[in-house]
């Protein structure tokens, strides 16, 4: 019985051990699966970008002086006439081979004149191993003709490489008779194939350089338009919360239900600001000039400052019409803020070419101070820049009766200006 026990037992053990096993293994293969396609999503989104290796060096063109193991095998086998001499120029030439090849893959040195130099002692010295020996040592106008592909990369290629594909065959023709065109043409096709390989090798490496560059770049831009964005937002909604805050402050004492419609003020601000945060994080969020003048007239009376709004002009387009509001918040933002005024108009007028939008206070005319450390590129600078890229212009000064003026003008949208204002609300810096 005990042993049946045992037994039994052990059994269990071993269903249960192969139970874990499977499930392990199931578990092992869901998870791979999982990871490589989220790998490949990633990779396929640009967010990991393709390692090319190791750039290219002297050394993938060493393995090809196997060529030279014929003339080498002639010297010790004692077939070639005066081997001190044969093996001082195989040294030379071997030498100066691997100095082309390791300098090819360097442009400034590529390009330099010892290279240059180096490239015509090694073009010498193979004929000079050619015409006095001939036979296995041919094979070197291959191997300068490799050389050559290396370290010439240019216009000068086809007509340097057509000069020593014919320099191999009149030596080789000298030597070995008609035969000796095989050579030239072995050495004017290691010549171009070695070129345009490694040339496109180094146009492939360029350009995903150049890819990743530009995905890095776009990550940072948007990231910092999206920061821009945020910090205008919420900088002009706090602005106005802390304005009718404090204009409730002063009014509680004397005239409650005044001040019960500032804080209703406060709590729908608020919940608007919510609102556009949440859309700017999904977005989705574009300004409207309505509701934008709208806020400047509720923040402007609250701050005690008159507002005075005139519009005219035919309708606008939503991307003429979110700049354009920036452009209000931002100057309605810097009057609350800093002008000290007691009035303040905005006028939005225009033609069937162009839209003008002035935004004037009778404040002391000083303009909004520098934006804090960190914030760089925002501000009347940011809203210049935009408009720009839009096709506009933005002029800030003080009024010449006192005061300062903002003046924004744009095209009226049509079939280009539309793409222009996509690019600039796209790409261009947000205001504060």
């Amino acid at each position: 019985m005990a042993l049946r026990h045992r037994i039994g037992r052990a059994w269990s053990e071993g269903r249960e051990a192969v139970r874990l096993a499977r499930r392990q293994q199931r578990s092992y293969q869901q998870n791979k699966g999982r990871l490589k396609a989220e790998y490949c999503a990633a990779r396929k989104a640009g967010e990991i970008p393709e390692h090319p290796g190791p750039p290219a060096n002297g050394l993938s063109l060493l393995p090809w002086l196997l060529m030279g193991m014929g003339a080498f095998s002639n010297i010790f086998e004692g077939r070639t006439p005066n081997p001190w001499i044969g093996g001082l120029g195989l040294l030379a030439f071997n030498s100066l081979y691997i100095y082309v090849a390791f300098r090819a893959f360097d442009k400034k040195r590529r390009t330099a004149a010892s290279t240059r130099v180096a490239l015509g002692l090694l073009a010498a010295v193979t004929c000079g191993l050619a015409l006095g020996y001939g036979g296995s040592w041919l094979l070197c106008f291959p191997l300068l003709g490799l050389a050559t592909g290396a370290a010439l990369r240019g216009p000068s290629l086809r007509g340097v490489g057509t000069a020593t594909a014919v320099l191999a065959g009149v030596v080789s023709c000298f030597r070995d008779g008609w035969n000796g065109l095989n050579i030239a043409y072995a050495t004017w096709i290691s010549t171009m194939v070695t070129a345009a390989i490694l040339s496109l090798s180094e146009a492939v490496r360029e350009l995903r350089a150049a890819r990743e560059e530009l995905a890095r770049r776009a990550v940072e831009e948007e990231r910092l338009r999206f920061s821009r964005d945020l910090h205008d937002l919420l900088g002009h909604t706090l602005s106005v919360i802390v304005v009718k805050s404090e204009a409730a402050r002063r009014l509680a004492p004397r005239d409650l239900p005044a001040a019960l419609t500032q804080i209703t003020d406060i709590e729908s601000v608020g919940r608007q600001a919510l609102t556009e945060v949440r859309e700017a994080v999904t977005g989705y969020r574009e300004g409207s000039l309505s509701t934008e003048l709208d806020r400047a007239g509720s923040a402007l009376t609250a701050a005690g400052i008159e507002p005075v709004v005139q519009r005219s002009g035919p309708p606008l387009a939503s991307r003429s019409e979110a700049l354009l509001g920036w452009v209000v918040r931002e100057a309605v933002t810097n009057a609350v803020r800093h002008s000290g005024a007691t009035r303040c108009e905005i006028v939005l007028d225009g033609t069937p070419e162009r839209v003008r939008l002035r935004i004037v206070d009778n404040g002391d005319g000083t303009p909004s101070r520098p934006a804090p450390e960190g914030i760089g590129g925002t501000g009347l600078k940011g809203l210049t820049e935009r408009l720009a890229a839009a096709g506009g212009s933005l002029r800030a000064g003080p009024s010449p009766r006192g005061g300062f003026t903002v003046t924004a003008e744009l095209p009226v949208d049509g079939e280009d200006g539309t793409g222009q204002a996509d690019q600039a609300l796209a790409a261009a810096p947000r205001p504060t």
